[in-house]
């Protein structure tokens, strides 16, 4: 999937000398976790998190400036965090250079993105023009909308045992695994020896995941044995 698929095209947006109330307010009120910001040409510069509002004077949670610190690496750390704390436009509290990401972005690229980067939000461009937004909740919906379309279409049972062989054979967790699956009208009996605790979970959800099958039965045993 693309980034085309999945993402919000209305984008709600904040200019850089908008007062920071008013990106508070249309945050809140949208319930967003975050705003690009935009100015007048249209250029994205920056956005505007909820995380941009932790360190703030008002509230008493403003990081505090060390002058030994200061002293031996600068003063541009410490005036930078005053202007975020006591800023009152957008400009002088948003993420400056965010990350952004395409409409052709494939979608397992974004969420590499989000983990990595530790962000909710990533604004969506076509050359210099924001015409969208992925947000978590955007891939939450994608989700729900795939479980809801899913095809559980009915499958023999020799097909069903072929397809969850075939699968964990795929996986790198089940190198070296001796499993013996057996399937009679859908339902599942997996038999065999786990070296770990999860495999024996992964197995059960791998064939509960195959079209056709309507239970598993677990009869796996764990060979795990406590450290000497």
């Amino acid at each position: 999937m693309r980034i085309a698929d999945v993402m919000t095209r209305r984008v709600a947006s904040v200019a850089p000398d908008a007062g920071i109330r008013d990106a508070l307010m249309l945050m809140l009120k949208n319930k967003f976790s975050g705003l690009p910001v935009i100015e007048a040409g249209g250029k994205l510069v920056g956005v505007v998190t909820e995380g941009d509002f932790l360190r703030r004077g008002e509230t008493g949670t403003e990081k505090t400036s060390s002058p030994w610190y200061d002293a031996f690496f600068g003063t541009n750390e410490s005036a930078g965090a005053y202007v975020r704390a006591h800023g009152l436009k957008v400009r002088d509290v948003m993420t400056r250079e965010p990350v952004t990401v395409t409409e052709d972005t494939p979608l397992r690229e974004a969420v590499d993105l989000m983990e990595r980067r530790r962000i909710k939000r990533l604004p969506v461009l076509r050359g210099p023009k924001v015409v969208g937004i992925v947000s978590r909740a955007d891939l939450l919906r994608a989700l729900a909308n795939l479980l809801r379309s899913a095809p559980r279409e009915s499958k023999s049972d020799d097909a069903i045992r072929a397809r969850i062989l075939a699968e964990l054979e795929k996986q790198t967790w089940s190198a070296g695994m001796v499993v013996e699956v057996l399937v009679r009208k859908g339902i599942v009996d997996v038999w065999g020896t786990v070296d770990e605790a999860r495999q024996r979970d992964a197995i059960k959800v791998l064939a509960e995941t195959i079209p056709g099958v309507k239970r598993v039965e677990d009869h796996m045993s764990w060979s795990a044995v406590a450290p000497l």
